[in-house]
């Protein structure tokens, strides 16, 4: 290449014949002005260093101040979105934490239930709520009808279950057969309110009998379940779940033990969670909710018979006194359904649910001799709760739990761990037979044989 120092322009020679140009086969004289490239230049792209010298060389020149605020605007829309990410992820990682935790917590409680009880204990119990009286008021029981099956029948009774405590100060006493029940609704039914005996003969007579009634005159397909248990042949213990009222150890933990399986005849679910029982709760010497005056109360004694009334006013803290489960206010008392009961007060007798719709319920109570009866079943509401206890001999009631996953009773055969065995009050009830001989999460009351 030679350069002639009095021009600006470049003459590139051709190569010699022994060394070809590169990518040519010729050569190519280019001049090149002070204001550009001839156009018979070759043009070689850019390569990597070159652009990124380029793109330097563009942002280093100044910005208008419309292109300034833009940018700046968009950086602080960039940091807003992160930062809104950023706990969105962190809220989200607990959430899920939470909710694993509670999915995977021991007890028997499907991951449908626990769900549920999950949102109820995290401020989503409105939105809960509002979905299950829809569900209940859009299947509300059929009118008219009549049992698909007719009266259930119940498990004979069994051979004679093993004594679990003597307790010589009250002697087993043998009692005459419950007198049977006027069914409610008409025509009745045949079988209906005759009393079956049922689960394991205790000194050689049945210490539980059971019968069934369809609850009102107007939806005659349902059936509600009744048991009585006679606490002169059986002791009655409550339980307590892992989470209602949770705590421990007990000595009556969250489930029967296998060693007391043998002598035991019969079991039925508590009350409501603590937190919704409006009432207190005291066992084992120990009391994890204070008690409440006037609250409706099922006490057990230390013989382990029981009672249910108003709390200091039937029942009183005394050395007797062992347990003592309170939920809501009486639904029956001086053998009648209280004044005042309204189906839809869901205030009153289960926000779980709503008051004027028709759910699984559950009560217990007491007869004039102490007897203890539980009434449990689909389609009803405090009304008819009441009534029912009423019908069947109650001075005295409560409700119980409420909505299928929570309201089970249980009779029992067999007298070995190996082969004991649950039988359900009513088909329908949702949960297994052998509920309360594993872990749960609520607690529950059992009656063994003395």
């Amino acid at each position: 290449m030679r350069v002639d120092p009095s021009t600006t322009a470049v003459t590139t020679a051709p190569p010699a014949a022994d060394c070809p140009e590169p990518g040519g086969s010729g050569a190519l004289a280019t001049t090149v002005g002070p204001t550009g490239v001839d156009a018979g230049e070759r043009v070689e792209p850019d390569g990597p260093r070159e652009a990124t010298a380029r793109a330097r060389t563009a942002d280093a020149l100044p910005r208008s101040r419309a292109e300034t605020r833009r940018a700046r605007s968009r950086g602080r829309r960039r940091r807003w979105l992160a930062g809104v990410g950023v706990v969105a992820l962190a809220g989200a990682t607990v959430v899920g934490v939470s909710l694993g935790q509670a999915l995977t917590a021991p007890g028997g409680d499907p991951a449908g239930v626990k769900f549920v009880e999950w949102l109820r204990g995290h401020g989503v119990g409105g939105v809960v709520n509002a979905v299950e009286r829809w569900w209940y008021t859009s299947h509300a029981p059929k009118v008219g009808g009549r049992p698909r099956h007719g009266i259930p029948t119940v498990v004979p009774p069994s051979p004679a279950a093993p004594p679990r405590v003597a307790v010589a100060s009250q002697p087993p006493t043998k009692p005459a057969r419950p007198g049977n029940l006027v069914p409610i609704a008409s025509p009745a039914l045949p079988g209906e309110g005759v009393w079956q005996p049922t689960g394991k003969l205790v000194d050689g007579v049945p210490a539980v009998y059971e019968t069934f009634l369809r609850p009102d005159p107007v939806h005659t397909s349902l059936v509600t379940g009744v048991a009585w248990m006679n606490p002169h042949l059986l002791r009655a213990a409550l339980y307590n779940g892992l989470q209602e009222p949770g705590g421990g150890p007990w000595a009556h933990g969250a489930h029967i033990a296998p060693s007391d399986e043998a002598s035991l005849v019969a079991a039925f679910n508590g009350g409501f969670r603590l937190g919704d029982s409006r009432g207190g709760y005291f066992t084992e010497g120990r009391t994890v909710r204070p008690l409440q005056a006037g609250r409706g109360s099922l006490v057990i004694r230390r013989d382990g018979t029981v009672d249910v009334g108003a709390w200091g006013r039937d029942d009183t803290m005394t050395p007797d006194v062992v347990s003592i489960r309170q939920n809501l206010d009486l639904i029956v008392d001086g053998g009648h359904p209280v004044p005042g009961l309204l189906a839809n007060d869901h205030s009153r007798w289960g926000a779980t649910l709503g008051g004027k719709v028709y759910v699984w319920r559950s009560g217990v109570g007491v007869d004039r001799n102490g007897n203890l009866i539980f009434v449990g079943g689909p389609g009803l509401n405090i009304t008819t709760l009441a009534d029912v206890l009423a019908r069947a001999g109650a001075v005295r009631a409560i409700e119980l739990d409420i909505n299928s996953e929570w309201v089970s009773y249980y009779t029992y055969s067999g007298t070995t761990p190996l082969d004991v065995q649950g039988h359900k009050l009513i088909g329908s009830i949702q949960r297994p037979p052998d509920r309360y001989l594993h872990d749960g999460t609520r607690d529950f009351v059992a009656l063994f044989a003395r």
